[in-house]
This record gives structure tokens, C-alpha cells and sequence, in this order.
């Protein structure tokens, strides 16, 4: 498998910098190119505050994960930031990379797709957060707001349900695949 360049996200027929629909670039690559600097700068200063270590394969995770907008599985995670024509890192380095980066916030693991999508926005550990995955071009969308905390918050109460994290992923066709036929 070769390993992708930042910025050269595709996705079987898909190019994620414009779907070829003469609507411009697709906004979850818009959107991820834009923040993915802020993002990584806040997580360097996040790990300082803290007392931890970005250690070079924590670091170059998080690098190839804010260079693609869409969830990366460990196995082609490990492709792309094992050394070029060396031996691919081992996966348990790979998952305890990934471990860690969920553990601070910095990469959330989208469980119906086994994969990791870095995060754009530093999360609260109580805010719910929603994953909008197109299903056609693969992107996702990352958002949160006080009437969803609310609603997940009022079902787990019903429920006398205390949640560790909170996530919602809500699959579908973004925005600039609406009108691609299936």
C-alpha cells in the first residue's frame, strides 16, 4: 500500500479535494486542512501543561491522522508512518500510540468503522460529541451542541445510565454528496 501525501485524499473514484461535481472542494477536507495546524499546536501545548510526552510515533500518528479528513484504520495508520522501505511498525505500537491520543482527546475512535479520526475541536471529557460520516466520499463531520448534551444526558438519566464517553455517529451523505447517485 503507498502511503498518501497530505492533502491527497481519495477514496476509490472519490477525490475528496472536489468530487468532480463542479461544486468546488468538499468541505470536510476544506474544513480539516484548515484547522489541522491549530489542532496539532493545541495538543504539543496540551501534552506540556500536562506533563506527557509526544513521543515521535505518538507525534507522527497524529500528523498522518490531521492529514486525512477521513477515519484511518491502525493497520494503514502503521503503513503510513512506518519508515520508507523499512520494517512497518509493529501494531502494538500503533495501538498504544492511538491509546494515548484518544485518552488526552486529541483522536476519537469511530467504532462503526474501527478506525481514528483526529479531533479538530479539544472536546470536553462531559460534552457529546456527533459524527456526521458520509457514507460515499467517507468524510466526517465533528460537532457538539448544548441541546444534544442535554437530550443524551436526559436518556441516560431515564435510564439511570452513567456514561464514560459520549459519542453519537450518525451515518449518511454529506452536503457535497447528496446528489452522487449510489
Amino acid at each position: 500500500m503507498t502511503k498518501m501525501q497530505p492533502n491527497a485524499h481519495h477514496h476509490g473514484d472519490h477525490d475528496h479535494t472536489s468530487h468532480g461535481h463542479g461544486e468546488g472542494p468538499c468541505r470536510h477536507a476544506t474544513d480539516h486542512r484548515a484547522q489541522a495546524a491549530q489542532a496539532l499546536a493545541r495538543a504539543e501545548r496540551i501534552c506540556r501543561e500536562r506533563g506527557l510526552r509526544l513521543t515521535p510515533i505518538r507525534r507522527k500518528a497524529l500528523e498522518a491522522l490531521h492529514a486525512d479528513h477521513r477515519p484511518v484504520g491502525a493497520y494503514d495508520l502503521a503503513d503510513r508512518i512506518s519508515p520508507a522501505g523499512g520494517r512497518r511498525l509493529a501494531p502494538i505500537s500503533i495501538y498504544r500510540a492511538l491509546d494515548f491520543l484518544v485518552e488526552q482527546g486529541f483522536v476519537h475512535r469511530l467504532s462503526s468503522r474501527n478506525a481514528y479520526v483526529a479531533c479538530l475541536h479539544g472536546h470536553g471529557a462531559d460534552e457529546v460529541v456527533a459524527f456526521l460520516i458520509c457514507e460515499v466520499c467517507g468524510g466526517v463531520d465533528e460537532d457538539s451542541s448544548p441541546a444534544m448534551k442535554k437530550a443524551v444526558s436526559a436518556i441516560a438519566e431515564t435510564r439511570q445510565f452513567a456514561p464514560s464517553h459520549q459519542m453519537v455517529e450518525i451515518v449518511g451523505r454529506c452536503e457535497h454528496c447528496r446528489g452522487v447517485a449510489p
